[in-house]
Parts: C-alpha cells; sequence; structure tokens
C-alpha cells in the first residue's frame, strides 16, 4: 500500500488535491477504489473514468479540450475534470513503474521486524521458504525472497529485491544484481554442454566447466529457462534483460543490457548479443554467433556459427537469417516457381 502522492511523485504526475492510500495495480474492468489503472486512448480513459478506479494514470492531451494548446509540463494542467486522473507523458510505463513500487512496498510491510538476521535495518530481512535448500556461504540481499523447493549452492549472492520463485535450482559460481526476479522451475549455473573428443577412439571427455553466471541488476528470467555457467571464464546477462520461459544460454556467452529474449530461444556457447537486440520466439544462435546492438531477430530465425548480423533497429528473418526485405523478395521468389 502506497500513499497517492508517493505514486505520483514517482511517475512525475501532479500530486492529486485529496490524501488516500493504493492497494495494487488494476485491469479496467476489474477497478476497485485502491486500485491504480491506466489509459493510452479516449476510449479507454472514459471505461476508467466510469470504473471505481482509485487513480487514473493517462496523457495530458487526452485531458485537454480538442481545441486546447497542449503544454509540456503535465503539471500545468490545474483544471483536471476528474480527481483520480495522473497525466504523465506514457501512461504503459508509469503503470508499470507504479506496480513494481507497490510490490516492493508490500514485501517491506510483510516482511515485518528481522527476528535472527544481525545488522540489517529493520523491514529489510530476506525472506526464506522452510522448504528451500540454501547452501554454505549463500549471501541474501535486504528483502530478497527464497521461494519453495528452491536450492542456492555454495556461495551464491543475491542482491536487494530479488525473487527466486518455487523449484528455481542456481549452482555455486553464480552471482545475481539487485532487483532480479527468477521464474518457477528455472535453473541457474549449471555446467555448459561442452566435450573433448578423442581422434583416435571416437570417445568424448567432458571439458572443464568451472566458470562462473554473473546476472545484472533487473533481469527477469522465465520459467524452466537455463543459463549455463562459463566453461573457464563467464557466462554474463547485462542489466534490464527480461528472458522469457524455456530459453536455453549455453556456458560463455555475453548477453548486453536491456535486450529482449522470447520463449524457446537458443543460444549456442560463446555467442555475444549487443545491447538493446530483441529475439523473437524460437530463435537458433550457432556458437560464436554475434548479434549487434539493436538488431531484430524474427521468431524462428537462425544464425549460423561464427556469423555476425549487425544494423541497429533492422529486422533479420529466416534460416540463415537475413535483413526482412531480401527474405520477403526470396519468398515471393519460391512462390512463383
Amino acid at each position: 500500500m502506497a500513499a497517492i502522492g508517493e505514486i505520483a511523485e514517482l511517475v512525475g504526475a501532479p500530486a492529486p488535491p485529496a490524501a488516500y492510500e493504493i492497494l495494487r495495480v488494476s485491469s479496467i474492468e476489474a477497478a476497485t477504489p485502491v486500485a491504480l489503472v491506466f489509459a493510452t486512448d479516449a476510449a479507454t480513459l472514459e471505461a476508467a473514468l466510469n470504473s471505481a478506479a482509485g487513480a487514473i494514470l493517462t496523457r495530458p492531451e487526452l485531458l485537454l479540450p480538442r481545441d486546447g494548446a497542449l503544454s509540456s509540463d503535465p503539471s500545468d494542467l490545474s483544471d483536471l475534470p476528474d480527481p483520480r486522473l495522473l497525466p504523465v507523458a506514457d501512461p504503459r510505463y508509469a503503470f508499470a513503474l507504479a506496480a513494481h513500487f507497490l510490490l516492493l512496498r508490500s514485501r517491506e510491510q510483510a516482511s515485518g521486524e528481522p527476528e535472527s538476521v544481525e545488522s540489517v535495518p529493520r523491514n529489510s530481512a530476506p525472506s526464506i521458504h522452510p522448504t528451500a535448500v540454501l547452501g554454505v556461504g549463500v549471501q541474501l540481499g535486504r528483502r530478497s525472497m527464497v521461494g519453495p523447493h528452491a536450492v542456492l549452492g555454495d556461495g551464491v549472492v543475491l542482491g536487494d529485491d530479488c525473487a527466486i520463485l518455487a523449484n528455481v535450482t542456481i549452482y555455486s559460481g553464480t552471482t545475481l544484481g539487485d532487483r532480479v526476479l527468477v521464474q518457477a522451475g528455472a535453473v541457474l549455473g549449471a555446467t555448459g554442454f561442452g566435450y573433448a573428443r578423442n581422434s583416435a577412439t571416437g570417445e568424448y571427455l567432458a571439458f572443464p566447466q568451472q566458470g562462473t553466471l554473473a546476472i545484472a541488476d533487473d533481469v527477469e528470467i522465465g520459467a524452466n529457462t537455463t543459463i549455463d555457467r562459463g566453461a573457464l571464464g563467464e557466462t554474463s546477462i547485462g542489466a534490464g534483460t527480461k528472458i522469457d520461459n524455456l530459453v536455453h544460454i549455453a556456458h560463455n556467452c555475453t548477453v548486453g543490457r536491456n535486450v529482449i529474449i522470447a520463449a524457446q530461444t537458443g543460444i549456442s556457447g560463446s555467442s555475444v548479443i549487443e545491447d538493446g537486440a530483441i529475439l523473437g520466439g524460437q530463435v537458433g544462435l550457432g556458437e560464436h554467433a554475434h548479434i549487434g546492438r539493436g538488431v531484430i531477430l524474427g521468431g524462428g530465425a537462425g544464425v549460423l556459427s561464427h556469423k555476425k548480423v549487425r544494423g541497429p533497429g533492422e529486422v533479420f528473418w529466416g534460416r540463415p537469417a537475413r535483413p526482412l526485405k531480401q527474405y520477403l523478395r526470396d519468398l515471393a521468389r519460391l512462390s512463383r516457381r
């Protein structure tokens, strides 16, 4: 629960005239007087105004007369048609920001005063489910949560406000930054799939997999996703990256900041994905592939081993991946045969 004034300050909206509490975010249809909703167009704004929502995030231009001049400062809108309105430049983003704030606030309020954790400020002790298993030397940051049947190996480090959900396994040598979310069933830091072959006998011998896995702040990892440790070095996931369910990232990979990886994507060892790239569902990367900054790979695209794909904001599709216009031309040629 948070005061409406706190939420307004967080999202950069003018403070409402009345003081009251907001408990949760909600859809417009299910809104109650303690819920926050958002509206990005005239139709959803009308629905929100007719709902029981306690606060409504919306764009400033939707609140002005058709012939009104739009102010660059939302706080100039002093005569709002409804006191519940919170005008912001991007209501959807502000809604997500408020949702995270309310979630963290609820964890703080639920944690109470720590009983056995020394030198930890009030309301900031980590929460550990009774069925979780923690190895020797595990470090948990403030307000972090470890869910049912999760297993954290020796020396695992979690930053502040992390959420490790049910049945997650985190191997030794793994470090998580602040505000990392790991959904149920994910496995982090397992040994990679690497073997040395005896050329005389054809037998395979496991190559050493003794590196580490480093996950930066604000990363989210989907259910049943697996990320392997480095073989001799480090596998790293950059800050703000979001990874969907059923994704596999192999050993020695480097994933940059604010990367989006959709479900069922497979990334082979020693691949590099630069900042801001977007990988659609079922994308496949061969070993040592390199995806440049801001590249978009459409669903099912494939990049061969040791290949580089560059072009910020450019869309690539197909197997092997090629620029979207070329891919569509190739499809057109095939359809004429």
